[in-house]
């Protein structure tokens, strides 16, 4: 699979098989989506949905699924298996197809996922894709996994979570414009002395190091952060047989 994220959350299996396989609880936390529909079916058939994601206030790309899932496995795991497509043409995504592996160990849950697609519009949405969309996608899926390991974690709703994230990049931008205005006021003439030539020492390093953790101080604990997922498998990882039951269903 094209792109692999990989979470640990400590929580009860069925809770979080339910926050993840509930269309109503799914794109409360997954930032890929902002709606999650599950249309009718008949009696042992996979399950069929529609997606669709808010690019922009006044544009939507939406597209459908199908998806299947094994709840009781021998060795104590759950799977779920997805292929999608959208028929959108501002839509880079033309089809693809994933998988969700829930393994749970003695303090929670290895929560896992590993999917791919192909981009539409030629060479220019394969480069596209490659510079800029698919590491997006990547930041955006291991971000909204570690909103929803806070929901279970911690209790924090995926909207309040959404609101701390958004605060703490608020704080973060406006210490780094203070930093790097006193940075640029800084390196006009001043007044000269012991005591200024020491401040106009000190006061570059305080703003330089200002600066940095504007940049690179890890998030707080409650808020979600893309850099606590794995991005790829410790061990070799392979799509599992499920994924293969959907091809004539896709």
């Amino acid at each position: 699979m094209g792109l692999y994220i990989e979470t640990h959350i400590r929580a009860d299996l069925d809770e979080l098989w339910a926050r993840t396989q509930d269309p109503a609880h799914h794109q409360r936390w997954d930032l890929r989506f902002t709606e999650i529909e599950y249309l009718p079916r008949a009696a042992g058939e996979p399950q069929r949905f529609r997606y669709a994601t808010r690019v922009l206030p006044f544009l939507t790309v939406s597209g459908t699924g199908v998806a299947a899932g094994e709840k009781e496995r021998p060795d104590g795991t759950r799977t779920s298996a997805l292929r999608f497509a959208s028929p959108h043409p501002l839509s880079l995504i033309a089809e693809g197809s994933g998988y969700w592996r829930y393994v749970p160990d003695a303090h929670g849950v290895r929560f896992l996922t590993g999917y791919d697609y192909r981009p539409r519009w030629g060479a220019p949405g394969a480069l596209a894709d490659r510079l800029l969309f698919r590491p997006l996608m990547g930041w955006a899926t291991a971000w909204s996994f570690d909103r929803l390991r806070l929901w279970l974690e911690r209790g924090t709703t995926p909207e309040r979570a959404l609101y701390r994230w958004l605060a703490e990049l608020a704080v973060r931008a406006l210490v780094l414009a203070l930093c790097l205005t006193g940075l640029a006021r800084g390196s006009l003439p001043g007044p000269s002395g012991p005591v200024a030539d020491s401040l106009a020492y000190l006061c570059p390093l305080l703003l330089v190091l200002g600066v940095f953790l504007a940049l690179f101080k890890a998030p707080l604990a409650g808020t979600p952060a893309a850099r606590r997922c794995l991005r790829t498998p410790a061990t070799r990882s392979c799509a599992p047989r499920l994924l293969r039951t959907l091809e004539k269903h896709g």
